[in-house]
């Protein structure tokens, strides 16, 4: 299973935070006559609309085995899962239908299921899962009780999760581009230790995040992910730093060369397979953002 995390370090504030959450959500709640309603309208347009027209099924119901032993999550309020699905609509689907070959290659490769939770996957390592996926037959989005919009850092997190998640369905099925870990080799931490690294780090290393550090999978999709929703990603990762007289400010620049690389590799690898241009993608996402 594939995992984006975010470190905390101070395990006293996260058990404060894991602590606070739960009792205010109710797992067993009585349903009265008009949530039921809404319940049943619900379903028929989960079905109408995601798994008739794409074969995905939509849990918002909450089951434990949406998360394994030493997790705990909450499920997702009634009223915020049709917001959420008009999202993951607008910003996910709809762009891959906008370009050329994305209906075929979006039809061909969706997930068989999609799930929603309240808020976050809390861990026993005092880590916090932001989104998972399962072998491309399924994606998590967490925080969804969160849901805003036109909150730039609930939208990124979203975001950065589908799209680094489906992703992982191009290398699955047709592998990465060819040398594409060889173009940072030296740069990819032990299991386990990635999220010890600053993103200063990361990039002077050739790396979009701390999180693409954990194996050549990861830097694919961190950087498959940071290219489509990251409206600087050019500033932040490609374009360097001119009259540079720091070593940091040299390192950085080595940093994003590797990242151009790694881009381009991405992006030829990406066409060739799926016949999807993964630049006309990018402006379908910035074009909603």
């Amino acid at each position: 299973m594939k995992k984006i995390f975010q470190q905390i370090t101070l395990l006293v504030a996260i058990a404060t935070l894991v602590g606070a959450c739960y009792p205010d959500e109710e797992l067993d709640v009585a349903v009265n006559d008009d949530q039921l309603a809404l319940e049943t309208e619900l379903d028929r347009y989960i079905e109408d609309n995601f798994t008739q027209r794409y074969g995905m099924a939509i849990r918002y119901r909450y089951e434990e085995r949406f998360v394994s032993p030493g997790e705990r999550a909450i499920p997702p309020r009634l009223e915020v899962v049709r917001p959420m699905l008009d999202f993951i609509e607008s910003f996910w689907i709809d762009p891959y239908l906008e370009v050329n070959n994305g209906r075929e290659f979006f039809e061909d490769h969706v997930p068989a299921e999609i799930v929603l939770l309240g808020g976050f996957i809390f861990n026993d390592d005092g880590t916090v899962t932001l989104g998972t996926a399962d072998a491309g037959a399924q994606i998590t989005f967490t925080n969804v009780n969160a849901i805003d919009p036109e909150d730039v850092e609930w939208r990124a997190l979203q975001l950065q999760t589908v799209y680094h998640e489906f992703a992982h369905t191009v290398h699955q099925r047709y592998k990465l581009p060819a040398a594409f870990e060889t173009i940072s080799p030296s740069g990819y931490t032990s299991a386990g230790s990635w999220f010890n690294l600053t993103d200063e780090e990361a990039l002077q290393r050739g790396f979009v995040s701390p999180y693409a550090t954990s194996s050549p999978n990861e830097d694919f999709a961190e950087t498959v992910a940071f290219f489509l929703f990251n409206t600087e990603f050019f500033e932040d990762f490609t374009s360097d730093e001119e009259e540079c007289e720091t070593a940091e400010c040299e390192a950085r620049n080595a940093g994003r060369e590797r990242i151009r690389q790694k881009l381009a590799a991405i992006s030829e690898h990406y066409e060739k397979v799926t016949e999807v241009s993964l630049e006309d993608l990018r402006e379908a996402v910035q074009a909603k953002l």
